[in-house]
């Protein structure tokens, strides 16, 4: 039994990758928020829609 203690140790913890960084322009930045927006008003307006009704 003593064979069992080796075999199920935790595997020691992975650093983390750095994240990348991403530069772009303020123009395009500016874009991508507003879509952003746009997206979360279509998600916050179809939330209280009623639910498709199922086809027969």
């Amino acid at each position: 039994m003593s064979e069992s203690t080796d075999r199920f140790k935790r595997a020691p913890r992975r650093k983390g990758e750095r994240a990348r960084t991403l530069t772009v322009s303020p123009e395009a930045k500016a874009a991508y928020e507003k879509i952003l927006r746009e997206k979360e008003e279509r998600e916050a307006y179809a939330k209280h829609l009623p639910a498709d009704p199922k086809p027969r």
